[in-house]
């Protein structure tokens, strides 16, 4: 990965996107040490032009960006990082300094708290004493949801048609969770079958 830092004396801007949602958060400076930092610690340095001095993103704040993936420009002089941010990113409060969070997003914010629950064996949570109880019995409550969206399909009542849909969605998280499968990678398989 070779970013030309020469072209812009020194600075490159970087954009900052959620890796979940992939919601732009904020734009950043780099230089070739705060780059290095990025890349060794984790999370996101910048260059701070107002402090001129090198800054990580939650340092005061506690706000952290956690780095998971960087890519570059095919000009080699804009960095893209993917990270999942901690909290709020903006000074303002706000969650992106491009305005508050995008609800398309939601679901993959919901995968993460499911994994949350089960990784942090949160032992009056319905998700981890579900999941506790295996994998047969995970499947058997997605399928149990399933035959419940398609009984309320067959009526008129459109609230608990919704209620139900959103009851085996939630349950097909903790399924893909106990399967070790990510809603990206059905995602991925999907826009596949959508070329």
């Amino acid at each position: 990965m070779k970013i030309d830092f020469s072209k812009t004396n020194g600075l490159v801007p970087v954009i900052i996107q959620d890796e979940r949602t992939l919601q732009v958060l904020m734009l950043g400076y780099m230089n070739e040490e705060a780059f290095s930092k990025t890349k060794e610690e984790g999370f996101v340095t910048f260059f701070s032009r107002s402090k001129n001095r090198l800054w990580t993103k939650g340092e005061e704040s506690g706000n952290f960006l956690s780095v998971k993936n960087i890519e570059v420009d095919c000009d080699q002089d804009t960095i893209l990082i993917k990270a999942i941010p901690t909290n709020t990113v903006c000074h303002t409060g706000s969650f992106s300094c491009f305005g508050e969070k995008d609800s398309k997003g939601f679901l993959y914010e919901l995968e993460e708290k499911i994994s949350q629950r089960i990784d942090d064996k949160i032992h009056d949570s319905y998700t981890y004493s579900l999941y506790q109880k295996g994998i047969n019995k995970v499947a058997q409550k997605v399928g149990e949801e399933a035959v419940e969206l398609v009984i309320e399909a067959k009526d008129d009542n459109e609230n608990l048609f919704k209620n139900e849909a959103a009851d085996l969605l939630y349950h097909f998280l903790i399924l893909l969770k106990a399967k070790n499968i990510h809603l990206a990678d059905i995602e991925e398989i999907l826009l596949d079958r959508n070329k």
